[in-house]
């Protein structure tokens, strides 16, 4: 009986031990690792590269992000630095990303720019769809797209051509250089376009949607029946006319003041005509003095030959 008893082994306390050993090492050595990588520069950010902007400067941007080289790269939210960038007035959206080791990626999304002015200390401004107007701070800074002028600051179809503008394609308007206001009783929303190409093009900003699309066509069929330049109106048609002889542009002064501008133009006539007549009168009567001179002169000498006979 005692001989088929199970043999009861004792415990092995070394392997035990052995084993809380090696997890102690293993924990220790990777404590230690940590330590050196964070006291390291692999574990900072070497390298800020911002992407995506145009009107906003790289030194705003990393400004807004409170991001500098030498932080900690893992202690950098990417979050919070979308955020805070985000927060800037031109900025639509932000995506921050990280590769290791050390460098932080920011990629700005700027609302899109519809257009340009001059501010009143000469400097150029951009306007977005909602009419905001947003200092242009980089140097350099290609204007791609129209000038407006002549607007009042808080004219509210300003915001209205903007808005409009948004909604187009950019390349409709590649060829417009400027675009001012030319309000009439049929028309209150009437602008005047003038474009790179030489012409005027004369609609209203009611109408933008519709005609901007066939402005390229419209020019180049003009162009390749050889006429240059000129005004085209697109309104309820379209049609083009020449520019006037004399100025070789149209004039809106004129055009606004007509009643004056003829009776300036009669009184100079009038002044012309008068002036031309008094020249002849004038020609008329010294060539008969001329004339009489010239017969006494004659005389004369027959005169003294007589009372010298």
């Amino acid at each position: 009986m005692e001989d088929r008893l199970p043999v009861i082994k004792k415990p092995n306390t070394k392997s035990r031990s052995s084993k809380k050993l090696l997890l102690f090492l293993f924990i220790f050595f990777i404590t230690l690792l940590l330590i050196l990588f964070f006291q390291s520069s692999l574990s900072k950010i070497t390298e800020i590269e911002i992407q995506g902007q145009q009107l906003i400067s790289k030194e705003e941007i990393a400004q807004a992000a409170a991001v500098k080289a030498g932080d900690h790269f893992f202690s950098v939210s990417s979050s919070k630095v979308e955020s805070q960038v985000k927060a800037l007035k031109m900025v639509e959206s932000v995506d921050v990303s990280k590769k290791f080791p050390g460098r932080l990626i920011i990629q700005v999304h700027e609302y899109p720019k519809v257009a340009y002015q001059i501010g009143e200390n000469g400097q150029i401004e951009a306007l977005l769809a909602d009419a905001s107007v947003v200092p242009v701070t980089v140097q350099g800074v290609a204007l791609d797209k129209p000038i407006l002028t002549g607007w009042p600051k808080d004219d509210p179809l300003k915001v209205k051509l903007c808005l409009a503008m948004s909604r187009l394609p950019a390349s409709y308007f590649s060829d417009v250089s400027e675009i001012k206001p030319s309000p009439t009783e049929s028309y209150p929303d009437k602008i005047k376009m003038y474009t790179r190409s030489q012409y005027e093009v004369q609609t209203t900003i009611g109408y933008l949607p519709d005609k901007m699309k066939y402005l390229d066509s419209y020019i180049a069929s003009l162009q390749s029946s050889k006429i240059s330049g000129g005004v085209i109106t697109m309104l309820e048609a379209d049609t083009h006319a020449p520019f006037e002889k004399d100025t070789g542009k149209t004039n809106a002064k004129d055009t606004k003041d007509g009643s004056d501008g003829k009776g300036n133009k009669d009184s100079k006539d009038s002044k012309d005509k008068d002036g031309k007549d008094g020249k002849s009168t004038a020609s008329k009567e010294t060539d008969k003095r001329d004339t009489a001179s010239s017969s006494a002169d004659e005389k004369k000498p027959e005169s003294q030959d007589t009372a010298r006979n």
